[in-house]
Parts: C-alpha cells; structure tokens; sequence
C-alpha cells in the first residue's frame, strides 16, 4: 500500500456518484493514517467554497461537509488554480485551510515516491 495518496475529483454535482466516491475514498484513507492530498477540480472546485457543500445531496452517501471537514482536519485540500480562475474564486473566496495551486504542484505530489494518484 502507497504511503501517500493523491486524489483528484474532477466531478461536483453533475456526477455526485462519482464526486462522492472520490471524497469518501480519500476520507477513509486519512481515517486509517494515509497521507492524503484532495484535489479539487472542474465542478468539485465549487466544494471550496463555504456552504457549498452543504448543498450536495446523494441518498445512502455521508454528508460531504462531514467528509471535507475530515479532510481538512487530517490531509490537504487543494483547489486547481485554473479551475479557481475560470469561476472567479480567489484564497478569499475558499473555506479555511483550502490552498490554491496549480499543475506543477499536483504533478509533484503525484509522482512522489511511494504515491497512489487516483482520479475521479
């Protein structure tokens, strides 16, 4: 099993099967000790803003907010800077202890030594 886990979320609403998959997947990762890096891109990027992920329903799922809130507690949330522009969102815009940062950032989390990187 890798030591560090790289999880990009492409979906948001449009996909909340797909979107869930990836915020449960990296939330039970961080839960059993795994260092974890969430990245938000395309319409998960919305997620970073507060409240927005209060709005996300998916029957038989856990809640999102409770999701993040584990991932920001325990591993590292990253907002795709490309993705923050084309929406207008800036450092100020995003709940606390989300970062902005860009491609070269998430290449080299990804192929970091001993790294799983998954994308949903």
């Amino acid at each position: 099993m890798a030591k560090k886990l790289v999880i990009k979320v492409t979906a948001g609403a449009d996909a909340p099967e797909r979107c869930s998959q990836a915020f449960t997947v990296a939330a039970v990762a961080v839960a059993s000790g795994v260092d974890v890096s969430l990245w938000l891109t395309g319409e998960s990027s919305w997620f970073a803003v507060p409240g927005r992920a209060a709005e996300f329903e998916l029957p038989h799922a856990a809640r999102l907010p409770d999701l993040l809130d584990a991932l920001l507690a325990g591993g590292r949330v990253t907002l795709c800077t490309q993705c923050a522009a084309r929406r207008d969102l800036t450092e100020k815009d995003v709940i606390e202890g989300v970062r902005i940062a860009g491609a070269q950032v998430f290449v080299q989390e990804a192929l970091a030594d001993d790294t799983q990187a998954l994308v949903y």
